[in-house]
């Protein structure tokens, strides 16, 4: 039974960050928000700012699938609808490939990856009792050729960009619209110290909140439309035209100038 007669959003990773920004102007334009995040003090501040009757409060790890379970039975009680899910969950590890230990790079996988296929597999139940649903997945514009000193971060991504094109293929027969976004470096903590020439190529010229604003537009894109990847501003959306006009040689070459 539906209990709310607004749009609702789950959105994983909300806590800080672009899930943060993505709450907040979600909650701006009336939804009802789901916040989900394994940093439970962070959540609790969010949740006290947003208001009980505008977001519920989720602890949640991406990795475990029973908590999965459980948040998005949580959620459901109190909505009895789920519009939107947002798979934002994720971390980074920069540096040369073995200067990393391989368990961070296992947490990479297990984060960037499972979490994400943890949200798509258990929310689907939900997402089918909701007409027009939708999913975004948090993928990146290293997901357009593998970058040095991000290559199991870029390899995620990777991964994130091939199981929404796949699902937004799938998922068709159910009315659900599967999409992606693809930012650039975002002025987040996530990118704190990191090492890698390309943040020092490109720097870090987005925000959060201009992140949050491509979701909104991608969980607002009209019924007759299917645009599957969205990337998040200029650069990003030149790097991405780019890379399906030029031969792989020159793909290749670009990459290494930016990130070799």
């Amino acid at each position: 039974m539906i209990k709310e007669q607004r749009s609702c959003v789950l959105i994983s990773g909300a806590a800080n960050g672009i899930g943060r920004a993505t709450a907040r102007l979600f909650v701006e334009h009336g939804w009802f928000v789901g916040l989900s995040d394994i940093d439970t003090h962070a959540l609790a501040i969010l949740g006290e700012e947003l208001g009980a009757e505008h977001a519920l409060t989720l602890p949640l790890d991406v990795t475990q699938a029973e908590q999965w379970q459980s948040t998005l039975a949580n959620f459901f009680q109190r909505t009895g609808r789920l519009d939107l899910l947002i798979n934002n969950a994720g971390i980074l590890i920069s540096g040369h490939f073995t200067s990393n230990p391989l368990t961070r790079h296992q947490a990479l996988v297990d984060v960037n990856i499972n979490g994400v296929l943890n949200g798509c597999y258990l929310s689907l139940p939900y997402l089918l009792k909701t007409s027009g649903a939708r999913v975004i997945n948090l993928s990146s514009s290293s997901a357009i050729y593998g970058q040095a000193s991000l290559a199991t971060y870029s390899a995620t991504k990777f991964a994130v960009r091939g199981l929404t094109e796949a699902l937004n293929i799938e998922w068709q027969a159910h009315g659900i619209s599967v999409v992606d976004i693809m930012p650039l470096f975002v002025q987040t903590d996530m990118i704190t110290d990191m090492d890698a020439r390309s943040i020092k190529v490109f720097g870090a010229k987005l925000t959060a909140e201009d992140v949050a604003q491509t979701i909104w537009r991608a969980a607002n894109q009209g019924n007759r439309y299917n645009k599957v990847h969205w990337p998040v501003g200029a650069l990003s959306t030149w790097l991405l035209r780019f890379s399906g006009i030029t031969p792989a040689w020159l793909n290749r070459f670009i990459a290494k100038r930016i990130s070799g």
